[in-house]
C-alpha cells in the first residue's frame, strides 16, 4: 500500500468516512455489486433505469419514485471527506501539482498596446524591456511588468492649477511671481510638454520618483534663472521667442543629467504681464513705447518721400548748370576760333580785312532801322524814303519772302 508505514501497519481509517466499508465483500463493488448478478446490474445508481430519473434515480429513489435529495447530498459530503482526508495517490498529488505549475507559467503571458513599453522585472530586478505585442515574463511574484506610455504627450502648466489659459483655473503666485535682471516683478505662467523617453523609458521608471513634480520642479528652476537675466520691457514684448527655445533646451539639458527618461517637447508661454497691482502703469509704458514706434515709421515714411524729390531736383538743377556750362565754354571757344580766323586774314590783308569788318559792324547796326539815301552831289535836294520798300520786302509771318 502506497500509505504504508514502515512496519508494515497501514494507517487507520477514519470512521464513518469510507463509502467502501463494508462494500467490497465477496468481490463488490462501490455501488453493492460487482457487475455479475448483483441487485444493481452492475449500475452505479441502484435500479435497471440506470440514467432514468425515475427508474434507478441516482439520488437513491426507486422506479417511479422522485429522487432522495437527502441521499444525494450525503453521498456528496462523503466524497468531499475523502478529499479532505488526503487519501491521494502520489500520481494524483504529482498531476495537480503540474496543473497548478502550468496554469501558474501560463499567466506569465501579457500584451503591450502600440502607445507602450513594457519593462520586464524578476525579483524587482530589471531584466529589458518589451515591444507591443504578445510577451512573456515570469509570473508573479516572481515576476512584474511595468507598462509606460511612451508615446502620450503630457503637459504641466506652471503658474496655476489646471490649464492656465482656460476659465476656472486658480492662479498660483508662487509658482509664477518672478523676478527680473532690471529688479522688476513679472507675473509669468508657462506650460511644459513632454513625454516618455522611447529610448530609455527604464530611466523614467527607476531613476528618480515623483516624475511630473520633478520635471515642474526643474522647468520652474530654469525660467526663474533665465527672468532673472531679462529685461522687463523685453520679456513683456520682443523676448518671448527667444525664451521658449531657450527655456527647452535648458530643462532638457537638466533632466538629462538626472537620467531621468523625459524628453521635453515644447515649452510654451501662456501669459508674461507685470503684477496686478502695477498693471496699468505697464500698460501705459507699452502703449507709450507704441506710439512712438508709430511715429518713427511715420517720419521715416515721410522722410522717405521727401528725401527722393530732394534728391531729383538737386540733380535736376546740377545737370542744368553742367549744361550751361558746357554751352558757355563752347560759344566762348567759338568766339575765340572766329577771332583767330578773322586775325589771320587780318596779317594777310589788313586793309580789306578793316573795310569787310566796317561793312559787317554798320550792316549789323544800321539794318534794324529805317534810312534815308540823299545824293550829295546833287543840286536839288532829293528824298527818297524807303520805309515803304523795307516794309513791303519783309517777309511774311510763317510764309516766304
Amino acid at each position: 500500500m502506497p500509505w504504508s508505514k514502515p512496519g508494515g501497519e497501514e494507517p487507520p481509517k477514519p470512521e464513518g468516512n469510507d463509502p467502501s466499508d463494508g462494500k467490497r465483500e465477496n468481490g463488490r463493488g462501490p455501488w453493492g455489486s460487482s457487475g455479475q448478478g448483483g441487485s444493481n446490474n452492475g449500475k452505479p445508481w441502484g435500479g435497471p433505469g440506470g440514467g432514468s430519473p425515475f427508474g434507478g434515480s441516482p439520488f437513491g429513489g426507486g422506479p417511479g419514485k422522485p429522487p432522495d435529495l437527502e441521499a444525494w447530498v450525503r453521498k456528496a459530503q462523503e466524497k468531499l471527506s475523502n478529499l479532505t482526508s488526503g487519501d491521494f495517490s502520489p500520481r494524483v498529488l504529482l498531476l495537480i501539482g503540474a496543473a497548478v505549475c502550468a496554469l501558474w507559467l501560463a499567466s506569465g503571458f501579457y500584451t503591450i498596446d502600440p502607445n507602450q513599453i513594457g519593462l520586464n522585472l524578476v525579483f524587482g530586478r530589471y531584466v529589458g524591456k518589451t515591444l507591443p505585442g504578445l510577451n512573456y515574463n515570469w509570473p508573479e511574484p516572481v515576476g512584474e511588468v511595468l507598462k509606460l506610455d511612451v508615446t502620450d504627450r503630457n503637459s504641466i502648466d506652471i503658474g496655476a492649477i489646471g490649464r492656465a489659459d482656460e476659465p476656472g483655473a486658480i492662479e498660483v503666485p508662487e509658482e509664477s511671481l518672478m523676478l527680473t535682471g532690471d529688479e522688476n516683478i513679472a507675473d509669468l505662467k508657462f506650460r511644459v510638454i513632454w513625454q516618455i523617453d522611447p529610448a530609455h523609458p527604464e530611466f523614467f521608471a527607476f531613476n528618480i520618483k515623483n516624475q511630473a513634480e520633478t520635471i515642474k520642479a526643474v522647468a520652474e528652476s530654469v525660467m526663474r534663472d533665465i527672468v532673472g537675466h531679462t529685461q522687463i520691457q523685453p520679456l513683456l514684448t520682443v523676448a518671448r521667442k527667444v525664451i521658449e527655445p531657450e527655456a527647452q533646451k535648458a530643462i532638457q539639458k537638466v533632466l538629462d543629467s538626472y537620467g531621468a527618461g523625459v524628453e521635453i517637447l515644447q515649452v510654451q508661454l501662456l501669459s508674461v504681464d507685470p503684477p496686478p497691482t502695477v498693471i496699468a502703469a505697464f500698460r501705459d509704458v507699452t502703449a507709450a513705447q507704441q506710439d512712438q514706434s508709430r511715429f518713427v515709421n511715420e517720419a521715416q515714411g515721410e522722410a522717405n518721400a521727401i528725401v527722393p524729390n530732394a534728391r531729383g531736383e538737386a540733380a535736376r538743377i546740377l545737370n542744368a548748370a553742367e549744361a550751361y556750362r558746357a554751352q558757355t565754354v563752347a560759344e566762348a571757344r567759338g568766339q575765340t576760333a572766329r577771332y583767330l580766323k578773322v586775325f589771320d586774314e587780318y596779317q594777310k590783308a589788313p586793309a580789306v580785312t578793316r573795310e569787310r569788318l566796317y561793312l559787317e559792324t554798320m550792316e549789323r547796326v544800321l539794318g534794324g532801322g529805317d534810312k534815308i539815301i540823299l545824293d550829295k552831289d546833287s543840286a536839288t535836294t532829293s528824298l527818297l524814303p524807303l520805309a515803304p520798300f523795307a516794309t513791303e520786302s519783309k517777309p511774311a509771318p510763317g510764309g516766304n519772302p
